[in-house]
């Protein structure tokens, strides 16, 4: 085969699955006499949509029929529910199964699964710090999660089928996780300061009412954060999962293939996102006050050396 033939072996190949592709909704047409086109493309497009409240899959609750809304706290199990515990277990067996067979001289696989560790640890490290290496387990398990969800619902009929929706295409888990992540760098930063000096961050007379006005703001912005991470994360992958349906819909082979790499880059970077604000969340809370080059000193009479290792040493 010559260097040509190669350069454009990739072209022929999508020229050929475009044609297998139109092939197929050809001879799909013809046996369902159109059915499937009727009131193409808008009502075609509208029954393919995933809705943007998940359907629930098991009820819990007494009401034999429950109006379900986007943020609902009616006892059900849903699809995203169901998914978030296959991701869990597949997770969990694939790194368990790895670490079982880990050995001084690496595999392929090992070499893989240690680089990106490696990888991954070294930015979060470069972004929080040296004191941050106690969080990396958890910085590394939201990274892995999230991912592991995002990319679940590129994996055909996730997301049509009921009993089936990738986790964070569901607002209520990205605001569950959320909240947990935000009690977690609140009580870190309580842990870490005593309640007297993590409080005293926002409120103190010390600066005056100029500073208590600005403190209570600060103070006021935290529960921003919880919004942004929850809604950063469930609006690039709900809007990614129509935007693919849509094109999907309309198109044929060449768009949809070019979305579904652009949503793994952005299931990937949603990742990293989330489990980076969370990690310099954390450190931020763990940090006093500072105010004229000064930094405040913590409760029970701590210096401000004693602050820093103590954040390390967490």
């Amino acid at each position: 085969m010559t260097v040509a033939a190669q350069r454009t072996s990739p072209k022929r190949m999508l020229l050929i699955g475009a044609l297998i592709v139109l092939i197929v909704d050809v001879a799909a047409a013809l046996l369902t006499r159109g059915e499937g086109l009727v009131g193409f493309p808008g009502t075609v497009i509208r029954l393919a949509l995933e809705p943007i409240v998940p359907h629930a899959v098991i009820n819990l609750g007494n009401e034999e029929h429950h109006a379900a809304a986007l943020l609902d706290f009616y006892p059900s199990i849903t699809g995203s529910i169901i998914m978030t515990w296959i991701i869990m277990a597949v997770v969990i067996l694939l790194f368990a199964q790895v670490a079982r067979r880990l050995t001084e001289t690496p595999g392929k696989i090992q070499n893989a699964v240690e680089f990106a560790i490696e990888a991954l640890s070294g930015f979060a490290k470069g972004i929080g710090g040296i004191g941050s290496e106690k969080f990396l387990p958890l910085f590394l398990a939201v990274f892995i999660f999230i991912v592991a969800s995002n990319w679940s619902g590129l994996i055909p009929g996730v997301g049509r089928l009921h009993a089936f929706r990738a986790p964070t295409s569901d607002v209520n888990v990205t605001v569950g996780m959320a909240l947990v992540m935000f009690g977690y760098f609140h009580y870190q930063g309580i842990r870490a300061l005593g309640v007297g000096s993590y409080f005293g961050k926002f409120f103190s007379l010390k600066r005056g009412p100029v500073g208590l006005f600005v403190g209570l703001i600060e103070f006021l912005l935290e529960f921003v954060k919880p919004v942004a991470l929850s809604m950063r994360l469930f609006g690039n992958i709900y809007g990614g999962e129509l935007a693919l349906t849509v094109m999907t819909t309309i198109t044929f082979a060449f768009i949809p293939v070019a979305l579904y790499g652009l949503e793994l880059f952005v299931g990937l970077m949603q990742g990293i996102i989330f489990s980076v604000l969370v990690l310099v969340f954390t450190m931020l809370a763990m940090e006093g006050h500072h105010e004229e080059g000064h930094e405040e000193h913590p409760a029970k009479g701590h210096t401000d050396a004693g602050a820093e290792s103590k954040v390390a040493a967490h």
